[in-house]
């Protein structure tokens, strides 16, 4: 069994019915936790955290671009303190290669901010504590984010939170049917 997080019931839409989903809440330290007890309760095959993200203002990345992270940076650490970077597990990644070929692979940036992570270019609030939850428990996780708007934009009305969803949706389904 896969069991799929995101922070909101929206964002497990792709995944329904053929996977374990948990909605976690918003933001690290409510991913860590619940990520953990739900792993505590039936320990799953894999762990895919999936959802929306934002991505910096000219970095090139276009919204409504599916991104896989190849590294989750806890951007909230100071980068001394160990661990704040992880990779996600390497056959997840080549099967995310091959399900998602117009994906973008890039670092994913986890911050409890809106703006808080000026070292990566796309930025998230859950990976890093969900893809860490897995590592303690040495569950093969990854992942899968879907650009709904620019980090800069200040106007959450300019977002493109259901378009996102909808992106979301069908990348989560064609990543699930390469892992079955």
């Amino acid at each position: 069994m896969i069991l799929f997080v995101g922070a909101i019931g929206q964002e497990l839409a792709g995944a329904r019915d053929q996977a374990r989903l948990l909605a976690c809440g918003v933001g690290p330290v409510e991913a860590a936790i619940a990520t953990a007890k739900e792993i505590i309760k039936e320990r799953p095959r894999a762990v895919i955290n999936v959802g929306l993200a934002g991505a910096r203002r000219g970095s090139g990345i276009g919204v409504l671009d599916v991104v896989v992270g190849t590294e989750a940076v806890y951007c909230d650490l100071f980068p001394r303190f160990s661990p704040n970077r992880l990779k996600p597990d390497s056959t997840l990644l080549e099967a995310a290669r091959s399900a998602l070929p117009d994906a973008r692979f890039l670092p994913v940036g986890t911050t409890a901010s809106v703006g808080g992570s000026s070292e990566v270019e796309v930025e998230a609030m859950e990976g890093f504590s969900v893809l860490r939850a897995a590592q303690l428990a040495a569950i093969p996780a990854l992942e899968l984010r879907v650009i709904s708007n620019e980090v800069e934009e200040p106007s959450r009305s300019n977002w493109h939170i259901d378009d996102g969803l909808f992106v979301l949706q069908g990348a989560t389904r064609r990543l699930l049917e390469a892992l079955l």
